[in-house]
């Protein structure tokens, strides 16, 4: 029996995006199409084999250590975006001010697709799902300065809606308009999960 099984469940590549120097900005360029290597999207700020730790994995190891980067992408649904903006207020939040790598289109809840899960391409591309990409301050800065006034709503309404962060695990092109197929762990949660969380 396969450990990982396909759904029902797939989605629309809506938007494509790079940031292209992460020092400049978060602000990500919108493509129509894109290759996907073991390091990531080509050309992307975030790309690499490996990363420096950051403080997401502090009780981990310290600041700068060399790890694997299991964060070559930022994946956000059009779901929840349009939910972010009506919290906030806004018409609509752009991609490219979230520096969004893909959004996609048709999978409910995305933020909470569970940690391992498959997005499979057309063309054989395989995205695995690290976990939520909890929201930050860099976002939220692109959001003020397009709409004054409103950058400090932005995490409060992202929390549980920012989407997940992934990394390539089989490389391939991606384009606007492909099909993604949602792919899940054969596997129950965890029913220590509440303990762990509490510690």
């Amino acid at each position: 029996m396969p450990a990982l099984k396909p759904t029902e469940f797939s989605a629309v590549i809506k938007w494509i995006g790079r940031v292209e120097d992460r020092a400049a900005g978060l602000r990500s360029a919108a493509l129509e199409r894109a290759m996907l290597t073991f390091a990531g999207l080509e050309g992307e700020a975030h790309g690499g084999l490996t990363r420096p730790a950051c403080s997401r994995v502090s009780t981990q190891y310290e600041r700068g250590t060399e790890i694997a980067n299991v964060r070559q992408l930022s994946v956000l649904s059009v779901e929840e975006m349009a939910a972010i903006a009506a919290e906030m207020r806004l018409e609509t939040l752009q991609p490219e001010h979230l520096g969004a790598s893909l959004v996609i289109e048709g999978i409910p809840d995305f933020t909470h697709v569970p940690p391992s899960s498959r997005l499979q391409a057309p063309s054989g591309a395989v995205l695995v799902i690290d976990m939520e990409n909890r929201p930050c301050i860099y976002p939220a800065k692109e959001v003020e300065a397009e709409h004054e006034g409103y950058g400090r709503a932005f995490k409060p309404a992202a929390r549980g809606r920012r989407g997940v962060t992934a990394w390539v695990e089989h490389g391939g092109e991606i384009a606007l308009g492909d099909e993604l197929v949602l792919h899940v762990p054969d596997q129950p949660v965890w029913p220590h999960l509440d303990r762990a969380r509490a510690t």
